[in-house]
């Protein structure tokens, strides 16, 4: 695998502090191809610890994540000197997480779920663009994906009444 090595923003984060580890999805944000990808990628393991929870402590859990993820993705920018850098993916974790609520079990809803997160975080329908272009800080680098993943989990769970 390819890591961003030579971007010298990424030089100013260290995977031994515990908020650069998270911001950068546990790894996953180095890559330097699609980032966000593997970022959405890195959430599916913590999805399937989470995935037995009932259903308030699943949606505590990523409300928590998503809090926490205000101030990482804050830290993480900060300490880097520049807004929403591509490495920074803890909210496309929370995104997938939100994507996946009361989600039905089995490998297919899992890969519907991915891909509907990843054409929303990529396409960024309205709202979701014009709230990545003028919130910043923290909240901004989050909001676009939790955004991202309430509609894409509007979407999984309309395909689940439709189908189910």
């Amino acid at each position: 695998m390819n890591f961003r090595s030579t971007d010298p923003l990424l030089r100013r984060l260290s995977l031994s502090n515990p908020v650069h580890f998270l911001a950068l999805g546990f790894g996953s944000g180095l890559l330097a191809k699609a980032p966000g990808t593997y970022g959405s990628l890195a959430a599916i393991p913590v999805y399937l610890l989470m995935a037995n929870l009932s259903l308030p402590w699943y949606l505590g859990i990523t409300l928590t994540f998503m809090l926490a993820g205000f101030y990482i993705c804050d830290k993480a920018s900060k300490d880097m000197g520049v807004h929403d850098h591509g490495a920074i993916v803890w909210d496309e974790v929370v995104g997938m997480l939100i994507t996946l609520i009361a989600a039905p079990a089995g490998w297919g809803w899992l890969l519907l779920g991915f891909l509907l997160f990843r054409v929303f975080d990529i396409l960024k329908p309205w709202p979701i663009k014009w709230l990545d272009a003028k919130v910043h800080g923290g909240f901004g680098i989050m909001i676009d994906d939790v955004l991202a993943g309430v509609f894409s989990f509007l979407c999984l769970q309309g395909l689940v009444f439709l189908v189910g």
